[in-house]
């Protein structure tokens, strides 16, 4: 198990379609994961019935986050665009309610994911991409040690606005 004292990361199971459904289908948070059209039960249902496959075949891990003592969801991490020639993959976060969020689980949950990442995957970098309005997790990555690596300009539309998107990398060997 990937875990800390307060949270696990663990695989998807048949259990999570529902959470799957409503975190999925927030359209508060397509913006990020660049979603533009919901997600039926089954194709979660299918995503979830081949989530057995290993990080090599699909280039994608994603683990709910739970916590240990309720063994209550409070979200998702993903690693993905997983390079193994290169030794390395973004990093994708979310807690999905608000009362869940600044508790830490976010924090835990990168760190047991860039542990697992370097020490059993051996990757040398892990990078993640964050809406610049997103104060919160610019704070997140950069107290976590991750190097703001670059910037491009209006990237996410926004309805009719243009947001623009930060880069972070943290190598392993700089790395907790």
């Amino acid at each position: 198990m990937i875990k800390d004292e307060t949270i696990q990361l663990r695989s998807l199971e048949p259990e999570d379609l529902e959470y799957l459904y409503k975190w999925e289908n927030n359209m508060d948070l397509w913006e990020v994961s660049d979603t533009l059209a919901p997600f039926s039960r089954f194709t979660l249902k299918k995503y979830i019935e081949n989530s057995h496959l290993d990080i090599y075949t699909t280039k994608q891990l994603r683990l709910i986050i739970e916590l240990i003592e309720t063994k209550r969801p409070v979200g998702l991490v993903d690693l993905y665009d997983f390079d193994p020639y290169h030794q390395r993959a973004g990093l994708g976060i979310m807690i999905h309610s608000s009362e869940d969020r600044k508790m830490g689980y976010a924090s835990s949950a990168i760190l047991l994911m860039l542990s697992y990442g370097f020490e059993t995957l051996g990757l040398n970098q892990v990078y993640c991409s964050v809406p610049s309005c997103n104060i919160a997790s610019l704070n997140l990555f950069e107290k976590l040690g991750f190097i703001r690596t670059g910037y491009r300009k209006e990237w996410l539309r926004r309805g009719r606005e243009w947001e623009d998107v930060v880069y972070f990398q943290i190598l392993s060997r700089d790395s907790r």
